[in-house]
């Protein structure tokens, strides 16, 4: 059996790799290639091209790579359709996955996409373009399920078998809700002995106080966010002089900006910069300042009280809040538990007053975080479902059911 995959960024080369050692169980002469990350290599899939091609983020930041983005796609499409796979997996990346997809269906190429685009929160025109593009829909929130199940032609629940792959077809293909990986890898439980070893590491005293920093991981995300963050630290030291910073650094070029922004900022500022081990640092901190995304997924988990960030381009942040953002939240944590449970702040509203003050709320109220980490361990049952093998068993049950597996 050949598999061809796509993913971008860390967070879906994570995910992918999970997916092809859960297949490569069921299947052990499976072949994998495609735009590949580190993980995905390592677990034995064939790069055509490297994973972090696809990591840009916003409306408008995307134009400057469209060029070479639509080469790469094209590329990609060429590839395949010369040598087509039994199956074709993206990984998130919708931008890019769901043309690459929608080209390779036509082309008779079974297809499923594994990380719902965020239909849910905005352009759900896409809808649409997935329900033409894809044969299964693989989804880490149960949230995201529901919201398909809800439109009449988008994917359903995954129950039906697909029938028709004609563009505009109103039959309702298979959505799958699998749960999230990470869910599976963090225990339940808090392991105290671990955030022990782990403060004395860092140098921090076991009654200090401790926050986190996790400004993101892409170049633009940390343009934006490294200041303020760094600002929101020096606001809280300066009012809290005991308060102790740890900063996980997802790559080197993340921990250039970082530095520049510190020296500039607050060079005495006392911030242990770790090169990546973002979970050490969150399992050390009593509270956390994160960017939305995968990260702020990882602090609830983690059973952390999270302050969430969010910062783009000025015109993508005019028409996301005026024409394209439909969802109440924008941070994981309040989109999970339905309410907001994490502060979020974003674009103007990031500042170190608003920020600093979140956090030391959360270092002042322990009961707050009481109330938190409970509602933070029952989202984590939730999602908590073996994901990776759920993802494998539904893609090989879909080539089942057309007779390719």
């Amino acid at each position: 059996m050949r598999i061809g995959i796509v993913a971008g960024e860390a967070s879906g080369d994570l995910l992918a790799a999970g997916l092809i050692r859960a297949l490569q169980k069921r299947v052990p002469d499976v072949q994998f290639e495609g735009i590949a990350g580190p993980r995905m290599i390592q677990a034995g899939c064939k790069a055509l091209a490297p994973a972090e091609r696809l990591a840009v983020m916003g409306l408008f930041e995307v134009l400057g790579r469209y060029r070479e983005l639509r080469a790469l796609r094209s590329e990609t499409v060429r590839h395949f359709i010369r040598h087509p796979p039994d199956v074709f997996i993206g990984v998130d990346a919708p931008d890019f996955n769901l043309g690459l997809e929608h080209a390779l269906r036509q082309a008779g190429v079974t297809t499923v996409h594994y990380v719902s685009p965020s239909v849910w929160a905005w352009r759900q025109y896409r809808i649409k373009k997935i329900a033409r593009s894809v044969d299964l829909m693989l989804t880490l929130f149960p949230f995201e399920a529901e919201f398909y199940a809800r439109h009449r032609d988008s994917p359903a629940p995954h129950t039906d078998v697909p029938v028709s792959r004609e563009a505009g077809c109103r039959k309702r293909l298979p959505v799958s809700f699998v749960g999230h990986p990470l869910a599976d890898s963090i225990p339940l439980e808090e392991q105290e002995e671990e955030r022990r070893r782990l403060r004395g590491e860092f140098g921090f005293a076991a009654d200090a106080k401790v926050i986190a920093l996790l400004p993101g991981s892409r170049e633009g995300e940390l343009k934006r966010l490294a200041q303020p963050f760094l600002e929101t630290a020096l606001w809280c030291s300066q009012r809290r002089p005991g308060v102790q910073f740890v900063a996980p650094m997802a790559n080197k070029a993340a921990r250039e900006i970082v530095e520049r922004a510190r020296l500039d900022i607050a060079p005495q500022l006392p911030v242990v910069l770790l090169d990546g081990r973002a979970q050490d640092a969150l399992r050390a901190a009593d509270a956390v300042l994160v960017a939305s995304g995968t990260a702020a997924l990882e602090a609830l988990l983690m059973k952390r009280p999270m302050v969430v960030a969010y910062r783009v381009a000025a015109l993508t942040a005019f028409l996301l809040k005026h024409f394209l953002f439909k969802a109440p939240y924008f941070s994981l944590p309040n989109l999970l538990a339905g309410r907001m449970l994490a502060p979020e702040f974003s674009q103007h509203q990031v500042t170190a007053e608003n920020l600093g003050a979140a956090l030391l709320r959360y270092l002042d109220g322990p009961e707050q975080v009481a109330a938190l980490r409970e509602e933070f361990s029952r989202i984590h049952r939730t999602l908590r479902r073996n994901a990776s093998e759920q993802a494998a068993q539904a893609v090989l049950e879909l080539l089942h059911a057309r007779g390719g597996a």
